[in-house]
């Protein structure tokens, strides 16, 4: 099923619209280049539902929040709805300051997502369970499996637990996926690119579920690829490859 829905986003070429943080555009532009999606960035408020009703997939990242961004992001994520069009909630940081919450309040008020992805700090924190977080960073422990089924259940959505273990739930099954590297934490925007292709998987035919495993599978293998590569002697060189990577067809990220 992979692979499959791999091959149908490259064929579509989908427009993604990332209304995104501004510390990770260039590499999620990249990213998604790479791996076949066409990406745009607009944040202005004045054009967000006039670019989004154009887009086949939405991302909403919280990242560096302002208030025009949240006005933005609120106007795209409503015209998406009307359209048809899937939404990916990236709730950044959203344990860290009381703004960032009701900032998810308010959007999750108005918009409804397809897919909610976050660390478990961050998706603990949407259904009101405490797990410690450092910044944007989850460093707390906690049964995932149930954040990711209570958080789905919640908002009636597909959750995406990310961490050393991810978890995808549609609030009932719940898979678990264990590719990837250590090296994505070091790497600023990795996080914030697997929200985009996410939103670039949810365009394709499946049940939502199959495109979220799709997505992180994916992702996961391409950075255990780059890890391998000859060349890779830490996040820095490790960053160019994982953008190799994701263009690469899935056979060849088994390879190894």
């Amino acid at each position: 099923m992979t692979i499959k829905l791999v091959n149908e986003v490259r064929e579509k070429k989908p427009l993604i619209h990332n209304l995104t943080n501004e510390v990770v555009m260039n590499f999620s532009a990249n990213g998604l280049l790479s791996f076949g999606a066409s990406p745009i960035m607009a944040m202005a408020e004045e054009d967000a539902a006039d670019i989004a009703k154009l887009s086949n997939g939405i991302l909403i990242n919280i990242g560096t929040l302002t208030e025009p961004h949240l006005r933005a992001m609120i106007l795209a994520g409503k015209a998406a709805n009307e359209q048809g069009v899937p939404v990916v909630i990236d709730p950044v940081g959203v344990a860290a300051t009381p703004y960032r919450t009701e900032a998810f309040n308010r959007i999750i008020k108005e918009v409804q997502p397809a897919a909610i992805k976050g660390n478990a700090g961050e998706m603990a924190h949407l259904i009101g369970v405490s797990l410690e977080t450092k910044g944007v960073d989850s460093v707390g422990k906690g049964d995932t499996k149930s954040i990711a089924r209570q958080v789905a259940s919640r908002f009636n959505t597909i959750a995406v637990v990310t961490g050393e273990v991810d978890v995808i739930s549609d609030g009932e099954e719940a898979v678990t996926n264990e590719t990837g590297h250590e090296w994505m934490g070091k790497v600023t925007g990795s996080g914030c690119l697997l929200g985009s292709i996410l939103a670039a998987c949810l365009t394709t035919t499946g049940t939502r579920l199959e495109q979220a495993c799709a997505a992180v599978r994916f992702y996961g293998l391409a950075a255990e690829k780059a890890a391998r590569h000859t060349s890779v002697n830490g996040p820095g060189t490790f960053a160019a490859r994982f953008i190799d990577a994701l263009a690469m067809d899935l056979t060849k990220l088994e390879e190894g």
